[in-house]
């Protein structure tokens, strides 16, 4: 399976958008919205003809709550398979071919639920409603504060991560998996109810997982709500091209079609600057092993993030939906390659800082330091608060839609 896809980036573009007014009124305290029961059966997907793609369903585990929790296998026609759950649309298992075709699972996970509902660093989610931290849990829209729940506190300074300690990582989602030809994939949906985490206005969220026979996973998001308020989705799914708990990714060639960053304070909050790369250990835009300058002395912003947990801007920005290159990643023992395409404005790269050997996967073997990294297309950090950052704030009835693709080879 050879690598087929196109060159890396340059040139240089620069959002900058109109946001919020100064505090007026606090919204209330949103009731506390019972978790809709999602019923999930065995789904057969009838095969195509002649396809080596398929789909299949199976009995993943009970979450504490007494939920279903089913597990979807996407093989795809070109080599690539997938174990994907309901519970948080999460990736439990990614098998990627090496450069000799030998089959090794290639990301961090669990093999039960009792995992991610513990110890679970956000290990292949789907991550709503919004990716990322905003500051002190805050935020103004039209005069009124909303305040979210405070999950995260690196530098002691709190902030709500990933859309708060119960995010749409941890929903039962309902799913529906598909076949169309050489192509696989599952359908996730989900409604935030209004005051969702302190988020305001209900939301209707749509997650397409496709897995293509050229060996491209697509993940299509979708959202409206019905009052203003501000969506950033990602997918958090953890890389390792050694293997699942196989050593380090510290080894692994690294490309950011990103000549800018949005360097951040104590706390991982940006400060709404957004500067260059050049000269520093964020430049990749020529590849460089991750290792090489991860723990460079003296570098403020890789001791707040005891390494790299920064988001990127990318270069050549996507314009009319079209899809921009924002990453490749390579590692040349195994010879697996990636590139992530995405039709969103910057990047967020961490490279496992928090991971732990309280972690233990799915072989067994508990996972180090910088055992995985995470590669997240997205909107800035914080945007809701900074002015100059492109908008997250999505109007009533107003459609939300982007896209990514991982797009997995070898050379």
């Amino acid at each position: 399976m050879k690598n087929i896809y196109g060159a890396l980036c340059c040139g240089l573009a620069l959002f900058t958008f109109g946001c919020a007014t100064a505090p007026e009124t606090e919204a209330p305290a949103p009731a506390e919205a019972p978790e809709t029961p999602v019923v999930q059966e065995v789904q057969e997907v009838q095969p195509a003809p002649n396809s080596k793609a398929s789909v299949t369903t199976k009995f993943f585990a009970k979450n504490k709550l007494g939920q279903t929790v089913m597990q979807y296998t996407l093989k795809g026609a070109g080599g690539v398979v997938m174990d994907v759950i309901n519970y948080g649309g999460k990736v439990v298992r990614l098998y990627l071919p090496d450069k000799n075709g030998e089959s090794k699972d290639c990301t961090l996970g669990f093999n039960d639920v009792a995992g991610y509902e513990t110890v679970d660093p956000y290990f292949g989610s789907i991550i709503g409603r919004y990716g990322n931290r905003i500051a002190n849990g805050l935020f103004v829209i039209d005069g009124v504060t909303y305040r979210l729940p405070t999950n995260n506190e690196p530098g002691g300074i709190p902030c709500c991560l990933h859309g708060g300690a119960a995010g749409w990582d941890t929903k039962i989602w309902n799913a529906q998996p598909f076949q169309n030809g050489d192509t696989v994939g599952v359908v996730f949906t989900t409604t935030s109810p209004d005051g969702d985490q302190g988020f305001p206005g209900k939301v209707e969220a749509k997650v397409t997982y496709t897995l293509t026979p050229e060996n491209v996973w697509r993940i299509e998001y979708e959202a409206v709500p019905d009052k203003k308020t501000p969506i950033n989705l990602t997918q958090h799914i953890y890389f390792n091209f050694n293997g699942e708990a196989e050593g380090t990714i510290l080894d692994h060639e690294l490309t950011l079609c990103c000549d800018k960053m949005t360097p951040v304070d104590a706390g991982l909050i940006p400060t709404g600057e957004i500067t260059p790369v050049a000269g520093t250990p964020f430049d990749f835009t020529t590849p460089h092993k991750i290792g090489e300058r991860v723990d460079t002395k003296g570098d403020k912003q890789l001791e707040y993030g005891n390494g790299y947990d920064h988001n990127f801007v990318l270069t050549n920005p996507s314009k009319n939906g079209e899809l921009a290159q924002a990453a490749a990643l390579y590692d040349e023992k195994s010879g697996r390659y990636m590139e992530v395409w995405t039709t969103e404005p910057g990047i967020q790269f961490y490279c496992g800082n928090f991971l732990t050997d309280k972690m233990v996967g799915k072989q067994g073997k508990a996972y180090q330091f910088r055992g995985g990294l995470a590669l997240e297309t997205q909107h800035y950090p914080d945007s809701p608060n900074q002015p100059n950052f492109p908008s997250t704030i999505v109007e009533p009835g107003q459609v939300y839609k982007t896209t990514t693709e991982y797009r997995f080879g070898t050379k």
